[in-house]
């Protein structure tokens, strides 16, 4: 990737195209029904604050693996009626996929079998087929998404910081949200154990705690070095945009990756379990895991104002979470051959005349198809010749 990287011109991406020309919802959010059709250009879905822009884009991320745009759980989505209860069968979402090599129908739902409010299951289905693992829906449909709710992600928990990189690392690591699942499962089980110890006063089994130690170690180091990774390339990426969008360094900042700096990984794995077992003591009093993958974090540096991100102005730190974006989004084209949708929900909205344009241009050089929305149609000029309008009123979707 790092050949492919330096060998790269600016804005040379070539690619294939893979564009969603069809969406059909059922039951979705404020949906009854819809059918929208589109092409390969970018679409910009136009209309007032609660008409349902935000849903359309929510509905094409479910068809990604996780929990969308919104991390809705399943049983949230429905339509419902001013009571509170669901006004017919359960949502679903379904869209079709065209790229050179032929079409592919792309459907989500949820277990009609299941209860909303208990282990209720995502199904997804690929050319009518069930999908079981989610790296064969990688291979043919990938998205990535900024939110109103993202621009405080330099400032937040590290949480949402780690959600946000763990969904861009996972578009590279088919393996990565089992390995975050796993880990999180020993974590959990693991501090079970811990506080069952403080409440009876009792020390459980230590075989117990070095089997969800070993796990926690085999897949917090497999995490940590495919952020790593990730990171790396990256970093790399910036360099391909046209410039508009500030130059951003990324690091990561969490004790597994400082160790893989200067050790191998198994190495690191056998560190990362001694640390877990000499710690227990400290943990079942924290109530919490106090070391681990779960504890990292990134920064992230404006390169050119030499300043990091959180304590940048809210217009530059907007403008390195697209710089972030559109660098994914090359990483994505150059590694697969195609780039991702890109889902960007009221991204114009604070972007001075400069800014919204060089986006338009880095999103036609990617080629990628971005589904954009927006209250005012103005703040699009110069972008209309390029992209197809939609205006979203009463559930409805109208082409301009």
């Amino acid at each position: 990737m790092q050949t492919v990287l330096a060998n790269s011109q600016e804005n040379s991406i070539q690619q294939e195209y893979r564009a969603l020309v069809k969406l059909s919802l059922s039951e979705f959010r404020c949906y009854q029904s819809l059918r929208l059709e589109t092409d390969k250009r970018p679409v910009v879905l136009i209309g007032c604050n609660g008409v349902g822009k935000t849903n359309l884009l929510e509905a094409i991320s479910f068809l990604a693996p996780g929990r969308g745009l919104r991390r809705a759980t399943l049983g949230e989505i429905t339509r419902c009626g001013p009571d509170g209860r669901e006004l017919g069968p359960r949502w679903a979402v379904a869209a079709t996929l065209v790229t050179p090599s032929g079409d592919f129908e792309v459907a989500t739902g949820y277990d009609v079998g299941q209860s909303t409010k208990n282990g209720s299951r995502k199904i997804v289905r690929l050319n009518g087929n069930d999908v079981r693992k989610h790296s064969l829906i990688d291979e043919v449909f990938s998205a990535i998404w900024l939110v109103p709710e993202m621009d405080r992600l330099f400032l937040d928990g590290p949480s949402a910081r780690r959600r946000f990189l763990d969904r861009m690392v996972s578009t590279f690591d088919v393996n990565h949200n089992a390995q975050l699942n796993n880990y999180e499962k020993a974590t959990r089980e693991r501090t079970r154990l811990l506080r069952e110890d403080k409440a009876k006063s009792k020390v459980s089994d230590p075989g117990w705690l070095d089997a969800l130690e070993q796990r926690m170690a085999d897949n917090g180091v497999a995490i940590a070095a495919a952020r790593k990774s990730y990171v790396k390339k990256l970093n790399a990426a910036f360099q391909l945009g046209t410039g508009c969008f500030p130059d951003a360094r990324v690091d990561l900042d969490g004790d597994l990756e400082l160790w893989l700096e200067k050790s191998s990984a198994l190495e690191v794995e056998d560190k990362f379990k001694e640390e877990l077992a000499a710690s227990r003591k400290l943990d079942r009093e924290a109530g919490r895991a106090l070391i681990g993958a779960h504890r990292s974090d990134i920064r992230v540096m404006h390169l050119l104002k030499k300043r990091p991100a959180a304590v940048c102005s809210t217009g530059e730190q907007k403008a390195l979470l697209i710089s972030i974006i559109l660098a994914h989004a090359r990483l994505v084209s150059l590694d697969r051959g195609w780039p991702p949708l890109l889902l960007l929900d009221e991204i114009v909205a604070h972007l001075d005349l400069q800014r919204r344009m060089a986006l338009f241009t880095e999103i036609c050089a990617i080629g990628a198809q971005s589904w954009m929305t927006g209250t005012d149609l103005n703040l699009f000029e110069g972008f209309l010749g390029r992209a197809q309008i939609f205006r979203i009123q009463a559930g409805k979707a109208h082409s301009i």
